[in-house]
């Protein structure tokens, strides 16, 4: 989910899952979903960035909220940006003014927690886009965080602090306060990520031609794409062919069939996913090999 960043705020641990199911394809909304425009959401950029500045207000509480730009406000120190959430809204205005304070929510929490000292039990590693990688160094300036991990050409794992309530960037000057090394966080990091976690052959079942496999509705399934090792036994059970797709920051989808047709269905089943979700991750296919994963042409 989107959330607020002085550049390091992922969002609320609380009200990370968003899709109940990553296979809900079809345009269809809960009863009684009212549209952006029946709630009175505005579509235009400025209006829109003024009323999530006014639900913010009475959201976070004390802290000032201001309007700095169309889509981007200030929260106290921090920046958010509402690129992310007004392009799901113009897509999908049935579900906008949910998502609105399902965004409210995660700020309201991140606003609270922000002087939380780090701690190495807090450490994970998040995988995401090169471009989301790029907009969080604008935001804070690059010197800032602690350098991503490049898994894939245009996908990197990023080390974040996880809290009881909220999930924030880990900054530089985190680590510098645990006395750690960059080599040292991504060592904790997936050290903690592998406790934290249900091994993946609880969770991954083999799936046979034409079926697919999915993780959906936890923060952390992507991030298991950075423990390699661990799709092994999944890989072998598929007679070694193994394809997956992270559409969206909470849902892992994979295959066993790497046709054409196969990779052609499992590519669009990740872009339909990819276009309805306010949490987007990429539309690549990625195969599975012993020393990492490669990116499928």
């Amino acid at each position: 989910m989107m959330g607020i960043r002085g550049g390091v705020t992922l969002g609320c641990r609380r009200y990370r899952p968003f899709l109940a199911s990553a296979l809900l394809l079809a345009a269809v909304q809960p009863l009684g979903a009212v549209s952006a425009v029946a709630q009175g959401i505005p579509t235009d950029e400025p209006g829109f960035t003024a009323y999530v500045a006014e639900r913010l207000r009475k959201g976070v509480g004390d802290a000032p909220v201001s309007v700095k730009a169309p889509l981007t406000l200030s929260v106290g120190p921090l920046q958010a940006n509402l690129d992310r959430i007004y392009a799901y809204c113009k897509a999908n205005p049935d579900g906008c003014g949910r998502e609105i304070e399902t965004y409210v929510r995660g700020a309201a929490e991140s606003t609270r927690t922000q002087g939380e000292a780090p701690t190495r039990a807090a450490i994970r590693i998040v995988f995401r886009s090169a471009q989301y990688q790029q907009s969080a160094e604008r935001d804070v300036s690059s010197a800032a965080l602690v350098p991503a991990r490049v898994l894939v050409e245009g996908l990197v794992l990023m080390p974040v602090l996880d809290s009881s309530r909220t999930v924030r960037m880990l900054t530089a000057k985190d680590s510098a306060a645990l006395k750690l090394t960059t080599s040292q966080v991504y060592e904790i990091g997936v050290a903690n990520l592998r406790k934290a976690t249900k091994a993946l052959t609880d969770v991954a079942k083999p799936v046979g031609q034409g079926q697919f496999g999915q993780l959906t509705g936890d923060f952390y399934h992507p991030s298991r794409l950075g423990l390699v090792d661990s799709w092994a036994p999944l890989a072998r059970a598929q007679r070694g062919i193994l394809i997956v797709a992270a559409p969206a920051t909470d849902t892992v989808l994979y295959s066993s069939d790497d046709s054409p047709t196969g990779l052609d269905a499992l590519r669009t089943l990740a872009r339909n996913i990819m276009g309805r979700a306010p949490n987007k991750l990429t539309a690549l296919l990625l195969r599975w090999t012993p020393t990492g994963w490669q990116i499928v042409p």
